[in-house]
């Protein structure tokens, strides 16, 4: 920047202010900007707070710079710093914003002797007398009156968020393998279908030749193992 705006004439303090917090001069480098508290150059002659920016030469800090913040309440009274912070450039090397420990969790992250706490307010579960009619043994007034049964149970939520996960995945109609099977999943003897309010639309299959062994499949999915893809004789 060629010209920088110094209405205060306090970049000296403000750089003396830097270097103190730095602890070292060699940390602070040249001034690049002054800005009033709106954040623009604009209005700055009339501003009583405005903020020295001054390169970072801090190892480890590339792209980061030194803000200076001064305020100045009357023409007649000395600056006075009030803050002194280092902050990224826009090109500055800074780490990945946070993300919380449930939403980093993905399909595939839990281990042998691995816990993941569930959240009470987990909007995928109810409690256990709330259950879908036919997903509990138990019908809902004696869940409700013993108190028998899970503690939580699948929302109708959770069960949506499932059987869409399910229905859209490798184990759907739409994969390759299901577009090329001779006939689906419901029409196969391998086929063991699920109890519960997905009956209809999800089984597992039994099939220790069918990739999807022992897995859940929609009843409109189908592979070549199918019980009726007979051989003529």
């Amino acid at each position: 920047m060629s010209t920088v705006t110094d209405p205060f004439n306090a970049a000296d303090v403000a750089r003396a202010a830097a270097i103190e917090d730095s602890h070292d001069e060699k940390f602070v480098g040249g001034l690049l900007a002054v800005e009033s508290d709106q954040g623009s150059a604009d209005g700055v002659e009339e501003a009583r707070v405005i903020t020295y920016s001054f390169e970072a030469n801090v190892p480890g800090y590339v792209g980061w710079r030194w803000a200076v913040t001064v305020a100045q309440v009357s023409d007649d009274a000395n600056p006075t710093i009030c803050d002194v912070v280092l902050f990224p450039g826009d090109e500055a090397i800074v780490a990945p914003e946070w993300i919380p420990y449930a939403e980093r969790l993905q399909p595939g992250d839990v281990g042998p002797g691995d816990v993941i706490p569930t959240s009470a307010t987990d909007e995928r579960l109810v409690p256990g007398y709330a259950a879908l009619p036919g997903d509990e043994e138990l019908d809902a007034t004696q869940l409700f009156e013993f108190g028998l049964g899970r503690a939580r149970v699948l929302s109708i939520v959770g069960r949506d968020l499932a059987s869409k996960r399910w229905y859209d995945g490798d184990r759907g109609p739409n994969s390759p393998m299901a577009r090329q099977a001779p006939k689906p999943c419901q029409s196969c003897g391998f086929f063991i279908p699920i109890s519960g309010s997905l009956r209809s639309a999800f089984g597992v299959c039994a099939n220790v030749l069918s990739p999807e062994d022992a897995r859940v499949v929609s009843v409109d999915h189908g592979c070549g193992a199918h019980s009726e893809a007979l051989v003529t004789p």
